[in-house]
């Protein structure tokens, strides 16, 4: 018997595996498996999954030590070869292995070894789903198609040029907060979806998704009365959910998928049409893991298929409206407001000699007052949450420092105050007394969303008053009540973060207060002002959608500014001309290309040493488009320490994106050995939002 097993026909894999570690990995199987077929293996003691990537006549390392696969997952069949395309072009350019595409991407049961074995399998995970299914059948609905909003001429012309364009074809739909661009979505997905195609509709946060998707379901039905049925995809979701509509959409079951930066990398067969709101967001770019933009990836999938894409915004990024400029994609605009409202008035209130209480000038508790007066609503916008981002000792000048990070742990407040350091996470009981002096009376320094909200409530006690941040909306579900709140008229003043916004249309919001804006000007990313010029518009079309006479009032210490003098007239375009001309001038994207090398460690001395090191290898003359890439010196990062590890980076710069990346692909390869040799861990990361 065991000669007849030695003699059984071998099969070589080369299969992915969510590794940190280079290339694939051989092993066999006694009959032949497809490539796209998940596999499980074992990996030294563990165990996983992976995919099947290539089926190559011998293996690449010595055939007697490869090991063969525990089984085939077949209940799905493979994955497309598109979507392979995909998964191996964002490999290659974000510098990662192929497993950690192909597999986080997935959702979680489809990943998980257990998920198929043991005694609860079933099956496995696609079987369960499936008999839960044919439990409660989903009920095919029916329903009565809205009339569509009359256009006006600007939106007319901007739909027309969008049906008629040939394929492929790359839109860049620049429309002031209130001018109708979902309206422009909606006609052409509805002719894309009459078409028999499916419609891939990306948002960048969960908490836009809930209003987003009523807004689908209410529109996108055929002329029969036949609901569109739309599949919902992000991070929010639970496993099952989530599998779900993955499975509704890969079948071809579903033909709208709604979903954030996930989505992108969702098997659709039958793709004919993306749509990218709020292209300009920076939630689009992921932040761990594989670190890939996934409005840039979306851009490469409507390519690789020949299909439309609109990138929509009422704040272009910079890259998006340079590629507009060069002809790279068709701009589009609506200059206008779709209900014929005038935009809000903005005014800044210069608080340089004001007389503030509390933090808040005259003019501001004034505008809250004749608001509340009228009946309507008020949105009070502080990207800061929390109660107070520091305490301190006015005897000898303690800070609360966290005892992780090289950052102030932040005072909150509720069922009971402590102080949380936002960067590690770490929380603690506040400090009855300084830990240096003993002084008893600390004090809390500067405003946060909750001390907004104390102050707002002992100023007009009867006022309805609702913060909404990241503190208020932890519980599942808790932010799409809170906003169901503020759109059913039971909100006199909403206090927000960015949460707040963008994408909501609050019907009653007359008024908008901005505070603390500066904090932004100043920052040393040099995307900052183009960052606060987007929050701003965009939180400033919030007010006054629906009736005219809103305002948005800002604080400032600095009138002056480039990004406040644009605000005061809503110019995006020369906004966008005066910075795109100073980064021009000192070589910034996007008129260069970025990588950034992050370097983790023990001690900071560490972390430099490795990139140094680093950086003295890439000089050697046999490393690839050298001479067409600049490196700039190791420096530790603003906030050195976080949870106790120290972090530095080394910038990469090139005019030449083919370089980089070549020069990206043999440098890369030789730093794992490094780092192990410097005891840290480093990422690289290509087009980097933050530096």
């Amino acid at each position: 018997m065991a000669l007849l097993k030695d003699m059984a026909p071998r099969y070589w894999l080369r299969i992915a595996l969510d590794l940190p570690l280079p290339g694939l990995f051989d092993y066999y199987h006694t009959e032949p498996v497809a490539i796209g077929i998940r596999v499980l293996v074992r990996f030294g003691a563990r165990q996983l999954v992976g995919m099947v990537i290539e089926t190559p006549d011998q293996p690449e390392y010595d055939a007697d030590r490869v090991k063969r696969i525990e089984m085939p997952l077949t209940d799905l069949p493979p994955m497309p070869d598109v979507w392979l395309d995909m998964a191996q072009f964002a490999a290659r350019y974000y510098q990662r292995p192929l497993g950690e595409v192909v597999l986080p991407v997935l959702p979680a049961p489809l990943r998980r070894p257990a998920a198929y074995t043991g005694k609860k399998s079933a099956g496995g995970p696609v079987a369960r789903q499936l008999a839960r299914q044919s439990k409660n059948p989903p009920i095919k609905k029916k329903n009565k198609k809205l009339a569509a909003p009359v256009l006006n001429t600007e939106q007319q012309a901007v739909v027309q040029r969008l049906l008629e364009a040939s394929h492929p074809a790359r839109f860049l739909l620049y429309g002031v907060t209130g001018s109708g661009k979902t309206e422009t979505y909606l006609r052409l997905a509805l002719e894309v979806l009459a078409q028999g195609k499916q419609v891939l509709f990306m948002v960048p946060e969960i908490n836009l998704t809930p209003q987003f998707e009523k807004t689908l379901r209410q529109r996108l039905v055929a002329d029969d009365g036949a609901a569109y049925p739309i599949a919902v995809m992000h991070s929010g979701l639970a496993d099952g959910k989530r599998l779900e509509s993955w499975l509704a959409i890969s079948q071809g079951e579903a033909r709208v998928l709604l979903g954030t930066r996930m989505a992108v990398f969702s098997p659709m067969p039958d793709l004919g049409l993306i749509i990218v709101d709020e292209e300009h967001d920076p939630s689009y770019k992921q932040q761990d893991g594989l670190r890939y933009s996934a409005r840039d990836l979306a851009v490469w999938r409507a390519q690789q298929l020949g299909i439309p894409i609109v990138l929509g915004s009422a704040t272009p990024s910079f890259e998006s409206w340079r590629h507009a400029e060069q002809g790279h994609y068709e701009l589009l605009r609506l200059t206008q407001r779709a209900t014929a409202v005038a935009l809000p008035e903005i005014r800044l209130i210069d608080t340089r000699r004001a007389q503030l209480e509390q933090g808040w000038a005259p003019q501001l508790l004034e505008a809250l007052e004749s608001t509340l007066q009228a009946g309507q609503q008020a949105l009070v916008f502080l990207n800061r949450r929390g109660y107070a981002p520091v305490l301190h000792c006015g005897s000898c000048g303690w800070l609360s420092q966290c005892s992780h990070c090289s950052a102030y742990a932040v005072l909150h407040k509720g069922h009971k105050h402590y102080m949380q350091c936002h960067h590690c996470g770490d929380q603690s009981p506040v400090a009855k007394h300084c830990p240096d002096c003993g002084y008893v009376d600390l004090k809390p320094i500067g405003h946060g969303t909750q001390r907004v909200e104390e102050f707002l409530t002992e100023r007009f006690p009867q006022a309805r008053i609702l913060r909404i941040d990241a503190d208020a909306t932890r519980r599942k579900g808790s932010a799409e009540r809170l906003f169901a709140q503020v759109h059913a008229g039971e909100v006199d003043i909403l206090i927000g973060t960015q949460m707040v916004s963008k994408g909501h249309d609050f019907s009653r919001l007359a008024l908008v207060v901005v505070l603390n804006a500066d904090t932004m000007l100043f920052a040393q990313d040099f995307r900052a002002p183009e960052r606060l010029f987007a929050q701003l518009m965009q939180v400033a079309g919030r007010a006054g959608r629906h009736h005219e006479g809103a305002q948005v009032l800002v604080q400032t210490d600095y009138p002056d500014q480039a990004v406040y003098q644009a605000l005061l007239k809503h110019d995006y375009a020369v906004f966008a001309q005066h910075e795109l001309t100073q980064r021009q001038s000192v070589g910034l994207p996007p008129y260069v290309h970025l990588a950034l090398i992050t370097a983790e460690a023990k001690s900071l001395a560490q972390a430099l040493d490795f990139l140094k090191q680093a950086k003295d290898w890439a000089q050697h003359p046999d490393m690839p488009g050298r001479d067409r890439v600049f490196l700039y010196d190791a420096v530790p990062l603003r906030i050195v320490r976080v949870a106790n590890v120290e972090r530095a980076q080394l910038l990469i710069e090139s005019q030449h994106r083919s370089a980089l990346q070549a020069f990206l692909r043999a440098w890369g390869s030789q730093l794992d050995e490094l780092a192990k040799y410097y005891r840290c861990r480093f990422t690289l990361e290509v087009d980097p939002q933050e530096i």
